[in-house]
């Protein structure tokens, strides 16, 4: 009997969360997981995987794919595989850093608005549809290349500041849902204070909202880096997907015939997109049971 209830709490030990059970049963988010694993790895291990500096530029240049460059040379003779390999990481540190920042001001706008109310309410909401009638990629654009200061941070701060209002709003029209259920109530007349009863009886029961919500602020920071390196008002220091699609235009990849320069970092970039968007799937699924699959 012994040996049995020993048995028992191993079991018990070893198994996973409930919330990464309902995860890694979800198809779609199963594979989401596993590519976006792989892109972490590939930035995690670019200096061990890249087979040269990203800035490296001491080859020929316009070298078509082959054995010695994979996927070819850019017309300043840098290796096109090393930089794919290292704008990994560009991606992945600004669509967290960007979401993750965005999440957090959509969070605390939202929750102080619905939960206040009032006066309060209408100055925050004020500013929330303000912020959700200005054309954001203008706006992007206007910060990126008017800033005195240039660099990665930079493009962090001007996607989070941007990208909170639509999260703020559906984050206030749940607050206003959740301010009037009796354990709420119940928690005023306890004598809780604010505080407490947002983190303790609110946040609880918004913890899948705030996670989409995450979610699809990442997507829209990995995008909105992209298309600021586009342009050319990206960070200048670093090697990114979106820097790597400007300078394969620039220096007429497809006239080159240098079609690897310009396909492959658009293939990662819309991979890292759907790996994301797949994990979404299952995100969905821990706030709604009917899209759990067994």
């Amino acid at each position: 009997m012994t040996a049995e209830l020993a048995a028992t709490e191993a079991r018990r030990a070893t198994r996973l969360p409930g919330w990464l059970v309902i995860l890694w049963r979800n198809r779609k988010c199963r594979i989401g997981l596993v590519m976006l694993a792989g892109f972490v790895l590939v930035g995690l291990l670019a200096p061990g995987l890249a087979p040269y500096e990203p800035r490296d530029d001491s080859f020929d240049g316009s070298l078509p794919p082959g054995a010695g460059h994979w996927l070819g040379t850019t017309a300043r003779g840098e290796d096109v595989l090393s930089q794919l390999i290292y704008g990994a990481r560009i991606s992945l540190v600004v669509g967290l850093a960007a979401g993750a920042l965005s999440t957090v001001i959509a969070l605390v706008v939202g929750l102080t608005s619905g939960y206040l109310g009032g006066l309060v309410d209408e100055i925050l909401s004020f500013f929330t549809n303000l912020a959700l009638v200005v054309p954001v990629l203008p706006l992007m654009i206007t910060l990126a290349a008017y800033s005195p200061v240039k660099g990665l941070w930079l493009i962090v701060a001007v996607i989070s500041v941007t990208g909170w209002a639509y999260g703020a709003r559906i984050k206030r029209a749940q607050i206003i849902s959740l301010r009037t259920r009796d354990y709420v109530t119940a928690a005023k007349f306890a004598g809780d204070s604010t505080a407490r009863i947002i983190m303790k009886e609110i946040m609880p029961n918004m913890t899948s909202l705030v996670v989409v919500g995450f979610m699809g602020a990442c997507l829209g920071a990995i995008g909105g880096e992209a298309g600021l390196a586009f342009l050319g008002l990206g960070d200048p220091a670093s090697v990114s997907w979106g820097a790597m699609l400007n300078q394969a235009n620039n220096g007429g990849a497809m006239l080159t015939g240098q079609w690897a320069w310009l396909v492959a970092p658009g293939l990662a970039f819309a991979g890292l997109m759907i790996a994301l968007t797949l994990v979404n799937f299952g995100v969905d699924a821990l706030s709604n049971p009917h899209l759990r699959e067994d």
